[in-house]
């Protein structure tokens, strides 16, 4: 891979890090971290159940297999989402909670260190690519000023990507402020 897909792919893991934080309004994003022991494994819940958004402030998991509902509102309930699952046996709805303002503040310090994570992979990306720079020009296969110019590039492009990890991070957490 090269060094720019390697930093693209850490934004765009934090895009779908980010989408499962629960922000006061039903979003079926928010279950995808959620697994269900299922016959002894552990499968994700949206391969186990169709989720859906009834309402602003509602979910409804409807599963596939009417059987594993008890699973399914188990893991929920053993997530770290804080949401309480009620199950009519064969439809589960869970409703959203507005969240509280030290929940707000705890999903906004989560938001800032899964930004401080990519961004930490965006700048391996580079030191990566400015070292193989590095073993291309002490090989005597670029000059010493291609090198620098490479190093700056890589710089640039960094740059680039910690600016756009900022920019997602920051709109996540007016997302999750906004009341």
């Amino acid at each position: 891979m090269t060094v720019e897909e390697r930093m693209e792919n850490s934004v765009s893991a934090l895009s779908n890090s980010l989408s499962t934080l629960r922000t006061g309004r039903a979003s079926p994003a928010i279950l995808d971290r959620v697994m269900v022991s299922y016959y002894g494994a552990d499968t994700p819940l949206n391969s186990l159940a169709t989720v859906s958004v009834s309402s602003a402030q509602q979910l409804t998991i409807q599963p596939f297999d009417k059987g594993s509902s008890g699973d399914i509102e188990k893991a929920i309930i053993e997530s770290d989402l804080g949401l309480t699952p009620n199950n009519s046996g064969d439809l589960i709805r869970i409703n959203i909670p507005s969240l509280t303002e030290e929940r707000r503040k705890e999903m906004v310090k989560l938001c800032k260190s899964m930004g401080e994570e990519a961004k930490v992979s965006v700048r391996n990306a580079r030191r990566d690519g400015v070292d193989k720079v590095k073993k291309l020009e002490k090989a005597k296969d670029i000059s010493e000023d291609q090198k620098k110019d490479g190093e700056e590039s890589m710089q640039k492009l960094a740059d680039g990507y910690v600016k756009k990890v900022d920019d997602i991070c920051k709109k996540k957490e007016e997302d999750v402020l906004k009341v």
